[in-house]
């Protein structure tokens, strides 16, 4: 499988709600997204890409399984 491409903050959002998360919401030093009881921080840094590792961690963290993220791509 290839790996994660880096993923601006405009597309993680739009993914994240194809997913079925509302937000982002502020609250804190990181935006979040909300789905049912689950709350993912998502990292904006200066309004640009964030690379494969967080993402991946993200996307652990979030439960979402890789073939998902990308069928939503």
């Amino acid at each position: 499988m290839p790996k994660l491409n880096p993923v601006a903050r405009r597309e993680r959002v739009r993914r994240f709600r194809a997913l079925g998360f509302e937000g982002p919401y502020q609250e804190g030093r990181h935006p979040f997204m909300v789905r049912g009881s689950l709350r993912v921080a998502i990292p904006n840094p200066h309004e640009g890409a964030i690379g494969q590792d967080l993402l991946s961690r993200i996307l652990k963290l979030a439960g979402i399984p890789r073939e998902e993220w990308d069928r939503v791509a």
